[in-house]
């Protein structure tokens, strides 16, 4: 019984050694993912008393990931882009979602807590955009009409799977053509300046979390500020809940907030419920 007992512990020492050992099977390669999705949401009305508005939404998103690690660096890319449509009504069609975003993050293990990193990011549309406020829509926005390039440098945190979190100093780059609404310094009367550049303090935190066997939520925050205007922050929060009803259908929830003091001295919230197909390219 004894002699049993020694053979049973000797094996498990042997197989903890051995998992430990195993190599992370992720090291020296590039692993890409793709997915799109289209979601869609409608309501209609007919002989309905109680008064109401028909309309129809939908909207055509894609997320494009690029991974890569070894033992002393690593990388990622992440493209974001979304857009889509609402009509409202029998009214023409409306466009309510229109970006594209980069985000690209290069770390080195440093063998700390935290590791230093250098990253890059690209906010852009991808179409026309329009403001709805008049009888006439108004272009606003073109694709590369703003743009918001920001890159930055200091320390990341990703050692768990369910968050990730990056703070350093950022260099923003806010570029126009056209609309240069974005990038005009109000100091200089004289003219219309098309690029403006900021320096500041940048932090992103990612976070995913498996909140029931067919429940994601997924949520994305973006914090900037100026040197020159510390106690002001710029804020871009991201939050999306996926309930999958099967390997191809979901239920989606989400909800953004955005304060830029530049562009409103008030919050920018939207919320959405839809239904929609997802498919996996890679």
């Amino acid at each position: 019984m004894v002699l049993f007992r020694n053979f049973l512990t000797f094996s498990f020492l042997i197989s903890s050694i051995s998992i430990s050992n195993t190599p992370d099977s992720t090291f020296n390669q590039w692993i890409p993912s793709l997915v799109g999705g289209l979601n869609f949401s409608q309501i209609a009305f007919s002989n309905w008393t109680k008064g109401g508005q028909n309309s129809i939404n939908w909207t055509l998103n894609g997320d494009f990931d690029l991974n890569y690690k070894n033992e002393i660096i690593g990388f990622t890319t992440k493209i974001n882009t979304i857009y889509g449509r609402t009509k409202l009504n029998g009214n023409d069609y409306r466009t309510n979602e229109n970006e594209i975003y980069l985000d690209q993050v290069l770390s080195y293990h440093a063998n700390w807590k935290v590791d230093p990193f250098i990253s890059n990011s690209i906010q852009t549309q991808i179409t026309t955009g329009y403001d709805y406020e008049d009888e006439k829509p108004v272009k606003v926005a073109d694709f590369f009409d703003p743009a918001i390039i920001t890159q930055s440098l200091g320390f990341t945190y990703d050692k768990l799977t369910t968050v990730q979190t990056r703070l350093g100093v950022a260099f923003q780059h806010t570029t126009t053509k056209k609309y240069r609404k974005y990038s005009d310094d109000p100091e200089t009367q004289e003219k219309l300046e098309s690029y403006k550049f900021e320096t500041g303090v940048e932090s992103v935190t990612n976070a995913k979390f498996n909140l029931d066997k067919n429940l994601v939520a997924e949520s994305k925050l973006i914090l900037f500020t100026r040197f020159e205007e510390i106690k002001v922050w710029d804020v871009r929060w991201d939050n999306k809940m996926i309930a999958k009803i099967n390997s191809w259908l979901n239920v989606i929830f989400t909800y953004n907030f955005i304060f830029k003091k530049s562009e409103s001295h008030t919050a920018q919230m939207k919320e959405a419920w839809q239904m929609g197909v997802t498919y996996s390219f890679i």
